[in-house]
């Protein structure tokens, strides 16, 4: 996914091209602390996802979107919270409020990779999610994944070529997940449903292993199985 950032802090701007050489689902192909430069670049040169600071001085970030014929997807990054409200009428993507850290910001760049899989000119043959591990980034199809679960502070990612340990929590999981194809049936897991082959009251198997079902997740477990 080609992508641009645009942010008068050079700081702010150092750290997000560090984050995008970090990810390999994207391409860096202009980076300004000039919002005007950064306009003309984009007239000339469009680009899939635009990283775009908000409170420049002379052009705002909302301005500068603002002044595109054809707007690109846009992820806001701010140090002010009260533009919060305001950058969603320019149906953004997300909206950073700095200091980002790296993790915020893969939930970030996994939005607008759903969102653009209809636009791009080659979409994947199935969605994708980006996990950090340690020093590695990886891209995980999530009709590979199995089941994940919670180890810690962690997530364990069982899927069918590894299993893959990423610094997340629960709810940083599910949203990265695609809800249609995901269920948590316990506190500790989350299972794919097409990979369940046999499932009961208390427990699933999900490729030869058996999970239990926790109580507090049966029920709705048990109403999504009856859909299927």
């Amino acid at each position: 996914m080609k992508c641009m950032v645009v942010d008068d802090e050079p700081f702010a701007l150092a750290l997000t091209k560090q984050y995008i050489a970090q990810t390999p689902s994207l391409q860096l192909c202009g980076d300004f602390t000039n919002p005007y430069k950064a306009l003309a670049h984009l007239q000339a040169t469009p680009v899939d996802l635009l990283l775009l600071d908000i409170n420049m001085p002379g052009l705002s970030g909302l301005q500068l979107l603002a002044s595109l014929p054809v707007a690109p997807m846009v992820i806001f990054t701010t140090a002010y919270a009260e533009f919060g409200a305001e950058s969603y009428e320019y149906n953004a993507i997300d909206y950073l409020l700095k200091p980002i850290n790296y993790p915020r910001f893969l939930r970030a760049v996994n939005k607008a990779i759903a969102a653009a899989t209809p636009r791009l000119q080659t979409a994947p043959p199935a969605p994708e999610i980006i996990v950090k591990s340690g020093s590695r980034i990886h891209k995980i199809p999530t009709d590979t994944i199995y089941y994940i679960e919670a180890a810690g502070n962690y997530m364990r990612f069982h899927t069918a070529s590894a299993k893959i340990l990423s610094l997340l929590n629960m709810q940083e999981l599910l949203t990265l997940l695609p809800a249609q194809d995901f269920i948590r049936i316990h506190k500790s897991y989350v299972v794919a449903l097409k990979h369940i082959s046999v499932f009961e009251k208390n427990q699933v198997e999900v490729n030869g292993t058996e999970l239990p079902v926790g109580l507090t997740f049966r029920q709705q477990f048990r109403e999504r199985m009856c859909q299927k």
